[in-house]
């Protein structure tokens, strides 16, 4: 035939046809990918073993140098539970999700690593928001784990079968619902980089059941027919079979388990060198220091030792509270906003000007201020409106400052600025101790009983927070010993880390006096975690302010719409409540006011022969914390 002869209307439809036929075979490439066809030719399936995805998710944590797992158990997460256990990792189970969390968020900050809790699905996944909400306020590397419905049940009404990723999307760095076996591994890995790079923060990862346990088990919930009815039973046996051979495809061959890099964000030499040059002619110079600076890749006894070097008066707040010791003449306690006003240089390394810096009002416009911080929105929070850095940095602020100790080793501050702050803190302080002797209405002083706590606190004492009226006062009294021995939650001003932070500081430091100081109100949240200390063999020292009454709130309250409502509690005997639960308890109260140091010094007695230990303290009230922020 003559090619000319050829219509167009048929070169038209062979074009049409060779569309369609190409469309088609990409949509079943497609297909075939999604059902893991292609997959499954060059990678096996071993119906026979007997390991599980568990057992992955085990050797991940122990590469990534995980000790301690934290959970409250649950059938979803039980194979995850028994292998991690039979590698060496100390699973250890609370009473609260939240407080699974929290001990995780303490573990990260104390150990550099990241810190690890596995929940159930559902409910026990929706219990850990406001701990993973914490951990990312507070830039904390903490891996949720949670459990979920099978793969096939999603979305049919399984048991506890809820969207959990839609929870947590806005919350965490990384999300990931683990679809393979195969696929474990590597999940886990991103995961954990993610949560330690950058701004360091939480991530969570779910595991549906069907990932986690043996090849027969979930053969066996399929619930295959042998001989299936008509055609459509034999596609749905098919579908299910191969469901099943994709599942564990790949799972068992041998995998790189090993830490991926951490990125850490970093100032330029550049960059350096100019804060050096304005830091070299400042004659007042301040530096305010936030948690950041305690976060590695910088060991916080060097950043210890590049301070000192520096000489420069510090406000310390966060993680960092303790970075110089108990009684440094360095270290400014009192007077901030003052201080603040006066300065001619700051340095904001790692500190937020957010309602805790009055949104950066605090700060004068004649002040050369730099900031450092690994994340730019928060470094330059308010920035447009309050106040303006002269530098901004997006890096580490512990490497910053180190590197900044290093291009003005022949620096010296003005030692008339660092003595004149000092002698105000000192007077602050005086006056502090003269409202710890006022008497009160009834019961004790509760500054007096901060001051006699602070003098009995031995050098290897580590501090958690968790309360408003109290922790408040305790923030201005009691000394942390060193760098990394206070924990409190945070920005996101948390009640109830109390329990949980105890747990994993306590593990963290086995050596170290762990003491929990508790407003009563904050007390109720993580009261039954004395269960957990029990049981796990975690010896601490509660020390309860009891004032019956969410202070805080009444005080502004009360004068504000003259009402009490909601605010009231009673002086309950939880030191009772703590020895129903296996502890040590001690009641205080202001008869015994002579005896105030015995009564401590045996609840730290106590503490050493491996009892929990609670001191419910009945307090009155002061005009100390007048003025203080509480919304």
């Amino acid at each position: 035939m003559d090619p000319a002869a050829v219509s167009p209307s048929s070169s038209c439809s062979s074009a049409w046809l060779l569309v369609l036929l190409g469309a088609l075979g990409t949509a079943l490439l497609g297909a075939a990918h999604k059902l893991g066809l292609i997959y499954q030719l060059w990678h096996k399936t071993e119906p026979k073993s007997t390991r599980h995805g568990g057992e992955l998710v085990a050797e991940v944590l122990k590469a990534h140098g995980v000790r301690y797992l934290f959970t409250l158990v649950g059938g979803h997460i039980s194979p995850i539970l028994v292998a991690s256990e039979k590698l060496g990792i100390r699973v250890v189970d609370t009473r609260h999700e939240a407080t699974a969390v929290f001990a995780a968020d303490a573990v990260a900050r104390l150990s550099g690593t990241v810190g690890v809790a596995a929940v159930t699905a559902g409910p026990g996944v929706t219990n850990t928001v406001t701990a993973v909400k914490n951990a990312q306020m507070a830039e904390s590397p903490v891996l949720l784990i949670g459990g979920a419905a099978a793969t096939l049940q999603k979305g049919r009404g399984a048991l506890q079968d809820i969207d959990q990723l839609c929870l947590f999307k806005p919350l965490c760095k990384f999300c990931a619902s683990v679809r393979t076996v195969r696929d474990i591994v590597p999940t886990l890995r991103r995961a954990i980089a993610a949560a330690q790079s950058g701004t360091p923060g939480p991530v969570f990862v779910e595991f549906p059941i069907n990932v986690l346990y043996p090849y027969h088990l979930v053969e066996k919930e399929l619930g295959f027919k042998e001989t299936p009815r008509g055609p459509l039973g034999g596609v749905l046996n098919w579908y299910l079979c191969n469901h099943l051979r994709n599942l564990y495809a790949g799972a068992w061959e041998t995998r790189d388990f090993s830490p991926l890099p951490v990125q850490v964000p970093q100032a330029t030499a550049e960059q350096v060198q100019q804060c050096v040059e304005l830091v070299s002619r400042a004659k007042k110079p301040v530096m305010l220091l936030g948690s950041q600076v305690t976060l590695p890749p910088t060991p916080v006894e060097k950043l210890r030792e590049a301070l000192e070097a520096l000489g420069i008066p510090c406000f310390l707040g966060g993680m960092a509270r303790g970075m110089l010791g108990r009684d440094s003449p360095l270290h400014i306690r009192q007077n901030r906003r003052e201080v603040l006003k006066e300065a001619d240089l700051v340095i904001l390394a790692g500190t937020v000007c957010d309602f805790r810096l009055s949104y950066g009002r605090v700060l004068s416009r004649r002040s050369t201020i730099i900031a450092v911080n690994r994340d730019r929105a928060l470094m330059l929070c308010n920035s447009d409106i309050f106040w303006k850095p002269r530098m901004a940095i997006q890096g580490d602020a512990g490497s910053f400052l180190l590197s900044l100790s290093q291009g003005l080793k022949s620096y010296s501050p003005p030692q008339d600025w660092a003595t004149s702050l000092k002698d105000g803190d000192q007077r602050k302080e005086k006056a502090n101790r003269e409202k710890s002797e006022e008497p009160t209405e009834q019961h004790l002083n509760p500054l007096k009983l901060l001051h006699h706590v602070d003098n009995l606190l031995p050098e290897n004492s580590l501090l958690v927070a968790d309360g408003g009226d109290f922790v408040g006062s305790a923030a201005y009294i009691v000394r942390p010993r060193g760098p990394l021995r206070w924990l409190d939650p945070g920005a996101f001003g948390t009640l109830g880390v109390g329990g949980g932070f105890a747990l994993g500081a306590k593990l963290c430091r086995p050596d170290s006096e762990v003491w929990i100081l508790y407003g009563d109100g904050a007390l109720g949240y993580s009261i039954m975690e004395f269960d957990t200390f029990v049981r796990h063999k975690t010896p601490v020292i509660a020390l309860v302010g009891n004032d019956a009454c969410w202070s805080q709130i009444s005080r502004e309250q009360v004068p504000l719409l003259g009402s009490n409502v909601a605010c009231g509690l009673a002086y309950v005997d939880y030191h009772l409540v703590a020895e129903g639960l296996g502890g040590k308890g001690f009641l205080l109260c202001r008869q015994d006011e002579t005896f105030m140091d015995n009564i401590i010094l045996g609840a730290q007695e106590a503490c050493r022969q491996g009892h929990p230990t609670l001191i419910n303290a009945l307090i009155g009230r002061t005009s100390f914390r007048e003025g203080s922020i509480s919304v």
